[in-house]
């Protein structure tokens, strides 16, 4: 065994994070290392207390609704709802109060914890902000379901009033390394995303912050990006993988093969062993049927139904696919979420 495997080991075994330096000397992610990497991410959170009683994080599940689609003012790469790009994703204002309580309902039903409401563009106005905490305080009544929200940039007065109305969490992605961000988008500053996700946690919100994989980033700037969030303390992350949409600017990148996106979810988890990690956008494009090894080893929680503009995977078979982990944890009941 390497040295730089084994110190991935013996950090493993007492539950301790994984530094950038170690993350580091184990790249790039590929062959026997990456199979090593994968089964050391494995260890975290596996041990078992007492009889019964699982100890890590807990197996969750959460969806999402495009609440407001299109006409963005950024122009990130990637983003189908950009105005800068041409691309054929639906124009849409603000959804009514029944359509996001039916969503909520619908997921609710079908077992999934979380909901994020999600609308397009730097920031909803005041009117739109109001109905979206009016729909919260009446989801909050009729759906046992909790609530993220995804607005965009976000202010102290804004989180406040997001928190009031029944929010529990706030989504906001850094998508990428600050060394790569401005080959991604060009009118809005990293600096900008990084205080939006401070001004939530300062809130009290549980804070929910990860990255797009697939962009042209290198196996270094992933690091340089888990060592970010790290410092900004994120409640969870979520591993998005990037599905190029036809009119953007990233139309003609490759899709990440499964290999590499176990990579990146290992890497994650060795770097974050006591946070929540997520698979979300682009789980079965570039996972295919190796995300039940990735939700074994690597993550504790995936985003199931569709995406904001694209499609996801099959309800059914995310529902089947939850029920193979349960009976392959044997049973063992969770002792709770760990923040």
């Amino acid at each position: 065994m390497s040295d730089p495997v084994r110190n991935a080991l013996e950090a493993a075994m007492a539950d301790r994070a994984l530094s950038a330096p170690e993350a580091l000397a184990l790249l790039p992610l590929r062959g026997p290392r990456l199979t090593s990497v994968i089964a050391l991410a494995g260890l975290i959170g596996s041990g078992v207390d007492s009889p019964g009683t699982k100890t890590g994080p807990e197996r969750f599940t959460c969806g999402i609704i495009n609440a407001k689609s299109g006409r963005c003012s950024e122009d990130c790469a990637f983003c189908a709802q950009s105005r800068y790009h041409t691309t054929d994703t639906p124009v849409y204002p603000l959804l009514g109060e029944e359509a996001l309580l039916c969503r909520a309902r619908e997921l609710a039903e079908r077992g999934v914890r979380r909901m994020g409401i999600v609308t397009s563009g730097a920031g909803p106005g005041a009117a739109d902000l109001d109905a979206i905490c009016a729909a919260a305080r009446r989801i909050r009544r009729e759906a046992p379901i909790e609530l993220c929200a995804s607005l965009g940039l976000l202010t102290p007065a804004r989180a406040a009033q997001l928190k009031d109305a029944g929010f529990t969490s706030y989504h906001h992605n850094l998508e990428t390394a600050r060394s790569f961000y401005p080959s991604i988008c060009t009118t809005h500053d990293y600096r900008v995303r990084c205080d939006t996700v401070r001004t939530a946690k300062e809130t009290g919100l549980r804070v929910c912050s990860g990255g797009l994989f697939g962009l042209g980033e290198t196996w270094v700037q992933r690091v340089e990006l888990a060592e970010t969030l790290r410092e900004l303390d994120v409640d969870s992350i979520p591993i998005n993988f990037l599905m190029p949409i036809a009119g953007t600017g990233k139309a003609d990148a490759p899709v990440l093969e499964a290999a590499e996106g176990l990579g990146i979810l290992a890497l994650f988890r060795l770097m974050h062993p006591k946070r929540d990690i997520v698979i979300c956008g682009g789980r079965r494009t570039t996972l295919g049927d190796w995300d039940l090894l990735a939700l074994l080893h690597c993550a504790n929680g995936m985003m199931v139904g569709d995406y904001l503009t694209e499609k996801g995977s099959p309800f059914e078979r995310d529902m089947a696919l939850t029920r193979r982990l349960q009976d392959l944890d044997g049973g063992v009941e969770n002792s709770g979420h760990i923040e």
